[in-house]
């Protein structure tokens, strides 16, 4: 008997060959220099920064070079498979414009090289471990748990490499016939990849960030396919999947580069060309003086939700991904501020070779100058759509006056240099809740006051200028009374003045303008006071200086 008839035991009703499949997905007919590149995760829980990160690096690829961006779905482990975890990928690749162009989704396929997910290619990966048996490189291996543990702790005891490789293979010397009686028996049994390789020999790999790498060659045998489900391993997959989808470009972390060994060996054992790695740095975050990888169970800006429920623009996130994604992002930025992120020229070379630093405070600065270019229309639809989902309060605030919520938020915002106080959605309230009467007057406040602190002296301040000096006509009149009143009261109206013989005065026009803040705000910071002034109007300035 031959190693063909194993393979038609094992799989009698597979007929199609593995020619008959690259017939079926033929190569694409794109340009020589366009790149396909995928966004391949499992399903097994939340959308988090690290799978973002990898999406828009194969999204920048693929968009640079008119590709194809296509997303797939590795399901093929489905004791931990999450109900809905494919629903939250999709939604989040959307929700950051990094819709991909073929993917299936809720029975839509979308493109000609699907199924989109594996666990629906089941037939197609049996193809290819048929051919594998047939030549040679494949076997049925029918080894227990508690054979394998033990074979495990022999080779611990004996301080060797652990693993299913040389003489520890028993499975790979049966015979056919040995292998075919174990299955008529009806034993329990994996397919494994046959190595050819020697693990004390190195082999040339070239990575894409990293350069040329030396590794050593894979002697381990493989598991290709699983007993329970007969459905394929990651590694087995990636290799028929990425050959038959065209994939020119596998962008993976680098704890997948310990891997490649083994999938360079069965593109090699198949005769098909392997796509070009690029394994990417893992993402860091400062903690104290040291660094450490971020982790999806102790960090919650792990998770995209974290993102959503602040309501950073979606746009500041991808754009603080860019800065680590390659070293050169920001000046090329700066360069170009009106350029989308799609027009950078990614450089896997350029990409840190240690690992990338993510920074929170980092996103905060790049939020804080995207919300501030924002017209008051797109941030007040922005904020509403973030509240409607997260904040019943800002929703109700928004909502309560529409109007005058738009006034409140272009206070300093079309101009030159436009404020650059909000991070986040979620800060806006924290920002604007003293413009509101109705949450002024039932907040427990802690006014700022600074230089002046005297009582009596804060209310012949706010006295005097109702009384006297108040004037909403233009920002010109409104500060030069201010300095009038100053000149009245003992303060220095003129700060050149002040610092040259401050003894000379009560204080500074700094100081009083903070008491007319404070005193209507209870803040020592905020927006320009003579636009909170105009909006809030005289009669609710008596009404909250009399207060004090």
């Amino acid at each position: 008997m031959t190693n063909k008839d194993l393979a038609n035991v094992i799989f009698p009703n597979i007929t199609k060959t593995i020619d008959d499949y690259k017939k079926i997905y033929p190569k694409r007919n794109l340009d020589e220099n366009a790149c396909v590149t995928r966004f391949a995760p499992s399903p097994t829980g939340f959308m988090h920064l690290g799978g973002l990160f990898q999406a828009l690096i194969n999204y920048v690829i693929a968009k640079e070079s008119n590709g194809v961006f296509f997303l797939r779905n590795e399901d093929t482990d489905k004791s931990r498979e999450i109900p809905g975890a494919v629903e939250l990928i999709m939604d989040t690749l959307n929700k950051y414009s990094l819709t991909p162009d073929e993917y299936e989704f809720k029975g839509k396929i979308v493109g000609n090289y699907g199924p989109y997910i594996q666990s629906e290619r089941k037939e197609i990966y049996h193809a290819f471990i048929k051919y594998l048996i047939e030549i040679g490189r494949a076997y049925p291996c029918f080894c227990t748990k508690e054979e394998l543990d033990l074979m495990r702790e022999n080779q611990e005891n004996m301080k060797i490499r652990t693993g299913y490789h040389g003489r520890f293979a028993t499975c790979s010397r049966l015979s056919v016939e040995e292998a075919i009686e174990k299955i008529k028996k009806g034993e329990s049994y994996v397919i494994r990849f046959k190595s050819n390789g020697n693990f004390d020999n190195k082999f040339e790999f070239d990575d894409l960030r990293q350069g040329k790498l030396y590794l050593n060659e894979n002697d381990i045998d493989e598991v290709i396919m699983k007993s329970e489900t007969m459905l394929p391993t990651y590694h087995f997959a990636h290799v028929v999947d990425d050959y038959l989808m065209g994939t020119t470009h596998v962008v993976r972390g680098e704890e997948w580069l310990p891997s490649a060994p083994k999938h360079i060996q069965m593109f090699e054992a198949l005769g098909i060309k392997a796509p070009k790695y690029i394994h990417t740095p893992l993402i860091m975050k400062k903690e104290g003086d040291s660094l450490r990888k971020i982790s999806k169970r102790k960090d919650p800006e792990a998770s995209m939700s974290y993102y959503s429920e602040l309501g950073y623009p979606t746009i500041a996130v991808i754009e603080s991904l860019m800065t680590i994604i390659n070293s050169n992002y920001e000046e090329w930025h700066r360069e170009f501020p009106n350029k989308k992120f799609t027009d950078f020229h990614f450089s896997a070379d350029k990409m840190s070779t240690s690992g990338a630093l993510y920074d929170l405070m980092k996103l905060d600065d790049i939020s804080k100058n995207i919300i501030s270019k924002m017209t008051k229309e797109e941030l007040y639809e922005e904020s509403l759509k973030w509240a409607s989902d997260y904040s019943k309060s800002l929703k109700d605030i928004i909502e309560s006056n529409p109007d005058y919520y738009k006034e409140i938020i272009n206070i300093e915002r079309q101009q030159e240099k436009p404020r650059k106080d909000i991070a986040k959605y979620s800060d806006i309230e924290s920002l604007i809740w003293y413009m509101y009467d109705d949450i002024y007057y039932n907040k427990d406040k802690n006014y700022e006051w600074k230089n002046i602190t005297d009582k009596d002296e804060i209310r012949l301040i706010l006295n005097n200028y109702v009384d006297k000096y108040i004037d909403l006509s233009n920002n010109e009149n409104w500060f030069n009374n201010i300095k009038l009143m100053c000149d009245d009261l003992g303060y220095a109206s003129n700060m050149k003045e002040y610092k040259q013989n401050p003894e000379k005065f009560k204080g500074n026009v700094a100081d009083v303008s903070t008491v007319l803040r404070v005193a209507l705000t209870s803040k020592s910071m905020t927006p320009d006071l003579f636009e909170i002034m105009k909006l809030l109007g005289l009669e609710k300035i008596k009404e909250r200086y009399s207060k004090i």
